[in-house]
């Protein structure tokens, strides 16, 4: 296919999502709901805030569905973030480290009470931090040796420095529970926080309300009551929202933000997330493991036609893994990532590849067919599956598009049985990434990170990033991050295609609308309503 046919797929498939065509592969279908899968819900009293999104209650615990209830201030966690990720008291009001970078103090801020009406004391504290530190999760990222109380502190005594420790403390997967939340197994039965909301109602995995907390010690909010309703179809928040049964509406498609547009009744508020897409390639395939193919499979790649024709948005073309937003981690100066077919054919010449009668090539009589993994819990996504598809059948590769769970990411990369998934990762999961990247580069490499690869310089620089000698504004920091940001460019272990941009649909009765970069929080206690 020549580049003027090449430009007119993604043309075409601009034009259907202009016209507000659902392109969801079939493999999708089985996980989607109906149109009308609002129309079960009860509806809200007028004085409840309702929030959709597509995000499932998949249980109570913290690992599991602890963001959500992050999200709608129901709990909290020893630290916070600001904006710009610095920390910010939380249950801890203060904190503190020895000189030698193996010992932390976390003071808990004293009078707090749960939601149940018990105090909120070191001790319990201590008890859901020692269970996050038992389950898999972010504390398993830090070699602690001890976690005690002492004097109202939590003490944690590390095995050996680790700078990032403090933002572990703000993971949704550490979240301070009260006893009562607790089944006499350890079974997490309630969720009993501490947050400025309380649940009142829940049903999983759809619906869970809550209310304000009147014993919170901050200022009470204009919001007494919200709800949390997963709802999968974009088209259906879109109309939910559209018709007064939702306030505000979360990861919406192109098409859905399109026919928002201009509406009275609605506002659009967008922001730049530390979340890149990109392909997650297993270097130890035999197909995949030359760097020469995954340039080639990089090169294939049209970021600002995709980013143009499925996001509506040319700057959201990846030419780096770390997006502007990522001030620290984002390299002006570096070779950006760039489309070149010939190129790309070029480079699969040389590493051993002709093509074939049928335009797919192929080494040693072996056919260039590999599967691509992705999962609908961003709407993007199966979009941007038969993009690559398509564009990487034009340099001779074969691609089959699979669409399934979220899950089945981590899973193929723990079996091996993963070849390449499109996967939408999140950088801001922890407010500095150096402990996010660590696990996702390091020698094993992660579920959302590297797969067969491993690069000494990469890990050389991560782990003296994260050793506490090595100030975060200093020179050094500064030269270190740009080492980490060209070796991911170098080696590509993963392959960015477009940066991400969050659109929130408000409706017009409330007021103070923001979007959290870190998607911590949905800032429900800051929004007003707006007099009718």
């Amino acid at each position: 296919m020549t580049e003027h046919d090449r430009r007119k797929a993604l043309l075409r498939l601009s034009g259907l999502l202009a016209a507000g065509t659902a392109l969801v592969l079939p493999q999708a279908r089985a996980h989607d709901g109906p149109l009308s899968e609002h129309a079960a819900i009860v509806p809200a009293s007028k004085d409840t805030l309702t929030v959709v999104g597509p995000w499932e209650l998949t249980g109570l615990e913290p690992s599991r569905g602890g963001y959500m209830f992050s999200r709608m201030e129901v709990v909290q966690t020893l630290l916070d973030a600001d904006d710009q990720g610095r920390l910010l008291p939380a249950v801890a009001s203060e904190w503190e480290v020895s000189n030698d970078g193996l010992e932390w103090r976390f003071f808990i801020e004293q009078g707090r009470l749960f939601h149940d009406g018990s105090p909120l004391i070191a001790g319990t504290v201590l008890a859901s931090l020692r269970r996050a530190l038992a389950a898999p999760g972010v504390l398993r990222l830090a070699r602690i040796r001890s976690m005690t109380v002492s004097r109202g502190a939590i003490v944690v005594r590390l095995a050996q420095p680790y700078a990032p420790l403090p933002y572990l403390f703000t993971h949704s997967g550490t979240q301070i529970l009260a006893p009562s939340s607790y089944g006499a197994d350890g079974r997490v039965l309630r969720i009993v926080g501490s947050g400025p909301y309380k649940i009142t109602a829940i049903s999983l995995p759809q619906q869970f309300d809550v209310a304000f907390f009147a014993q919170w010690r901050g200022a009470p909010p204009a919001v007494r009551r919200a709800r949390y309703i997963s709802v999968s179809r974009a088209e259906t928040r879109t109309l939910m929202v559209q018709s007064g049964q939702a306030d505000l509406a979360f990861s919406l498609d192109p098409p859905s933000i399109r026919r928002l547009q201009g509406r009275r009744e609605v506002q659009l508020v967008a922001a730049p997330l530390p979340r890149t897409t990109f392909l997650k390639l297993n270097a130890g395939h035999p197909l995949l493991a030359d760097v020469r193919v995954r340039r080639a499979i990089s090169l294939a790649l049209d970021r600002p036609g995709i980013a143009r024709a499925l996001l509506r948005d040319d700057d959201l073309g990846a030419s780096q893994l770390f997006p502007p937003v990522m001030a620290q981690w984002h390299q002006p100066a570096l070779a950006p990532l760039r489309g070149d077919p010939a190129a790309a054919r070029a480079l699969l010449r040389r590493a051993g590849f002709l093509p074939g009668a049928d335009g797919i090539v192929r080494r040693d009589g072996r056919r260039f067919e590999i599967t691509l993994t992705t999962f609908v819990d961003r709407p993007e996504l199966p979009l941007i599956a038969t993009a690559v598809q398509e564009e990487l059948r034009q340099v001779g590769i074969a691609v089959k598009v699979v669409v399934g769970n979220s899950s089945d990411i981590p899973a193929g990369h723990r079996s091996g049985a993963l070849q390449i998934g499109l996967v939408a990762r999140n950088f801001g999961s922890l407010p500095d990434p150096v402990a996010t990247l660590a696990d996702d580069y390091g020698m094993q490499g992660g579920d959302w990170g590297a797969m067969g690869w491993h690069s000494a310089p990469l890990s050389d620089a991560l782990a003296r990033l994260s050793n506490g000698g090595v100030l975060a504004g200093s020179t050094q920091a500064v030269r270190l991050r740009a080492d980490v940001a060209r070796e991911l460019q170098q080696g590509l272990p993963v392959i960015p295609i477009v940066w991400y941009r969050q659109t929130m649909a408000v409706s017009r009765r409330v007021a103070g609308a923001s979007i959290d970069p870190f998607e911590r929080s949905y800032r429900i206690s800051a929004l007003t309503w707006k007099a009718t």
